[in-house]
């Protein structure tokens, strides 16, 4: 039934003007038509939503019809039910979150599959349970001026380290790693090349710097050279990657691809102060080898390795190297604010790292991540979905329409994250010629991954109603 519309705060439908028709009745169709003028601005964060009853008597459908668009709705994160009072459009989320960071943020509305986290699959974790018995008697601090990593732990860092480090210390997880870095490099108005697709809280971290982010485009192999090479031109003061399982595309750098990117940098002009910041966020359950710049230019190269990935991010426990100088000042800033990591947990972090039990539990961890990769790439690509091959625990998959694919997925009880927080702000302001795209944590998928891969599919190769 055509002719119904919607305007923004609708508290009846007897209201409804000319934004939008319903060519389409059924649960899907509604929620396309929602999802349409959320998306364009038509309707706002706040604006009240017509009832259940009131809306299915204009369209002639039944309660439940709507009742089903409205739930998929909740499940996407456009709507959200306030009891008597209506339903409405979610507003923004809590100020606590930066901005890229609330566009990743899932709703607590229940949902049969969450596959938009990022994060690793509990079930595959180390378990804490028996390191915290073995370290209890041992983890102490006799003086606030004490060195910030404890020997023993120093000692195996430095051993798997993938590069020579004039310094290694350790910090409260990969993004106080970044943001402590970056603090020590960039200053309002410079530039920082980043990956694009990247990380969004590193978006964040640079606008929240006063700093301009430099996209250079990917391959399934990370930064591609040329790209970089133009990038450079622009005398940027850092350049900020992630070398394996990157996020969100789950493309690792090879060997060759790293000393192809050095050997840009050394070439470039005007950039001679150059820093690389690599964030190995997932390094210990990748199924590629160590990789990292450091190894062309170690003298300007911070190397990040997080274990959160791999050893529980409630650990927030990550290890930095680099050249000594710049780690010093990190270090004596770090000491003014929170001092060190305590290093109780770092005698965790090293019982994890050293323990039989452990290890053999990340390296499953690590076999269960490409099994699962695999096994879905493959069914979306038998599906004529054309997904790279990825590393890690997240897939970077192409759609047609970002939220046309969210609600679709939304209403099949799967909810994914969408690609537009992914990007920098220059790309989305111009989206001329730009694809969609959404991220799916595949880690998490343990079972079913053929009738995922049906949703999935179907939602990157249709649109829903309205045409967005």
């Amino acid at each position: 039934m055509s002719g119904i519309h919607v305007k923004p705060v609708p508290a009846d439908v007897s209201t409804l003007t000319a934004l939008a028709d319903f060519p389409d009745t059924s649960p899907r169709g509604i929620a396309g038509v929602i999802a349409r003028l959320v998306n364009t601005g038509e309707l706002a964060g706040g604006d009240r939503l017509p009832t259940v009853r009131d809306l299915a008597g204009s369209l002639g459908v039944s309660p439940a019809t709507v009742s089903q668009a409205w739930q998929a709705l909740s499940r996407a994160g456009l709507i959200e039910s306030r009891g008597r009072a209506g339903s409405f459009v979610r507003p923004t989320s809590p100020g606590r979150l930066a901005p890229r960071m609330r566009g990743m943020a899932a709703p607590n509305d229940p949902v049969r599959l969450d596959l938009s986290r990022g994060t690793p699959d509990p079930l595959l974790l180390p378990a804490l349970g028996p390191a915290l018995s073995r370290v209890s008697a041992r983890a102490e601090t006799g003086s606030y001026q004490d060195v910030p990593v404890i020997p023993p732990l120093a000692a195996v860092l430095a051993r798997s380290w993938p590069s020579q480090a004039g310094s290694i210390m350790v910090v409260d997880g990969a993004l106080d790693a970044i943001s402590r870095t970056l603090e020590q490099l960039v200053r309002f108005g410079d530039r920082v090349v980043v990956e694009s697709p990247g990380f969004p809280p590193f978006l964040d971290l640079l606008d929240m710097l006063g700093a301009e982010a430099v996209p250079v485009r990917l391959d399934e192999h990370g930064m591609l050279p040329e790209a970089l090479a133009r990038a450079l031109q622009r005398r940027p003061v850092a350049v900020l990657l992630q070398p394996r399982a990157q996020n969100p595309t789950g493309a690792s750098m090879t060997p060759e691809r790293a000393d192809e990117l050095a050997r840009v940098i050394r070439s470039a002009r005007d950039v001679d102060d150059l820093v690389v910041i690599e964030d190995d966020h997932s390094g210990l359950i990748s199924t590629e080898g160590d990789v990292t710049l450091g190894t062309s230019i170690p003298d300007r190269v911070v190397h990040v390795r997080s274990f959160s990935k791999s050893h529980g991010p409630d650990l927030r426990i990550a290890a930095l190297g680099g050249p000594a100088e710049l780690m010093e000042r990190i270090a004596a800033r770090r000491m003014l604010g929170p001092g060190w990591t305590s290093r109780m947990v770092q005698t965790i972090l090293l019982d994890l790292l050293t323990e039989g039990s452990s290890i053999d539990a990340v390296a499953e961890a690590r076999r269960q991540y490409y099994t699962r990769q695999r096994a879905l790439g493959d069914a979306l690509r038998a599906r004529g979905v054309a997904v790279a091959p990825a590393d890690g625990i997240n897939l970077w998959m192409p759609v047609l329409s970002e939220r046309s694919a969210l609600v679709q997925l939304a209403a099949a009880g799967i909810r994914v994250a969408a690609g537009t927080p992914f990007l920098a702000a220059s790309e989305t302001t111009d989206a001329r010629g730009r694809a969609d795209f959404v991220r799916v944590t595949v880690g998490v998928l343990r079972e079913g991954t053929e009738e995922v891969a049906d949703a999935l599919a179907s939602a990157a190769t249709h649109l829903a109603a309205g045409g967005y």
